[in-house]
Parts: C-alpha cells; structure tokens; sequence
C-alpha cells in the first residue's frame, strides 16, 4: 500500500506507454507511473531492460482508490488491453521485458490475483501466461516515458497502437472512466 486508504498493484503488459496510457483513464486511479520490476540489478536503464537481459519486465506501478476501482476491475481492464495468453511478447513488441505479469505487495492482492487469473484460465482454454509475483527491484522509467501518450499521441507507435488500447478501454470500460474524461 502507498498510504492509508491507497491500493497499489504493478502490472506488466507489453509496452508501459499503452498500459499508463488506459490506467491513467480509469476513474479512481490516484496515480500511474512506469518502470521496471522483477530483474536481477537496481535501478537498470530502459536501454539495458530492452536487451531483454536484465529480467525486468516494462511495467506500470498504479495507486488507486478501492472505494472508487477494485483490484478486480482494474484486473479486468488489465486482461482487456493485452493479450495474457501470449509468452514474453505483445503484437509486435518481443522480449522478456514485455512479459505479462501481475506484482503484488500485499498478501490479500495476491490472492485476489490468484482468483482471477485461475477464473481467466478457465475461461481462455488454460493458456495464460500472466505471471503473479511479489514486487521486487522497482525502480521508476526515465521522465520521457512519463505520460508518453499523452505528450506524443501523434507519435507512430501512440498513432498505431498506444490509441487503440485507449479506444478498446473506452469502448469496453465507459462506466470505469474518469468523470473528468482526463488522466491521473
């Protein structure tokens, strides 16, 4: 937890740009920053994570509001916007560091996670590939990824891929978006 009140779950899924871009959408959502997490050295850079040699996974740290969004939706939204079936890769992006995984601090959400993801495998014909492990190593993504959609969104990649997560959240998800229509 990051204080009294907060939530806190680290998810991987692909590309950080696409998964700040939604979570930064989802009503409740206090806070969304990237990073790094789950490796075998501190503080790596995102050029030595994309060598797919430090064992970090490209991630997204979200704080929220459990009266406003429950794990579960945020979950929910989470296996909407990338493929949990699909190993160490999301459409173009390959590599360990784009790997899906769900990061807990706190035993509660892990089982939580643990419930979904088995209710998901069920219904997905037994292929996730959604790793569930304790945080660790985190370390923040370098200021330029910070709110990368929203200060590039004519950017190829936010043009051609980071915009359809977006959309398919909007589309799927209307009664979790901020009132505001804004970002965290």
């Amino acid at each position: 937890m990051s204080h009294a009140g907060t939530g806190r779950i680290t998810l991987g899924g692909g590309c950080f740009w696409c998964t700040e871009a939604v979570f930064a959408r989802v009503r409740g959502v206090q806070a969304v920053e990237p990073g790094y997490c789950n490796g075998d050295m501190p503080n790596p850079s995102y050029e030595q994570v994309c060598t797919g040699r430090t064992g970090h996974a490209e991630v997204v740290r979200i704080d929220y509001d459990p009266a406003q969004v429950t794990l579960r939706q945020l979950l929910e939204v989470f296996f909407c916007i990338h493929d949990p079936t699909s190993l160490n890769r999301q459409g173009a992006d390959v590599g360990t560091q784009y790997r899906s995984g769900i990061y807990v601090e706190q035993a509660q959400d892990e089982a939580e996670a643990r419930a979904f993801v088995a209710e998901a495998n069920a219904a997905l014909g037994g292929r996730v590939v959604t790793e569930i492990e304790p945080l660790r190593l985190y370390s923040t993504a370098e200021p330029y990824h910070h709110q990368y959609f929203a200060r590039n969104p004519d950017q190829g990649y936010c043009v051609f891929v980071v915009a359809g997560k977006v959309d398919k959240f909007t589309k799927t998800f209307a009664h979790l978006m901020r009132a505001d229509g804004g970002e965290a």
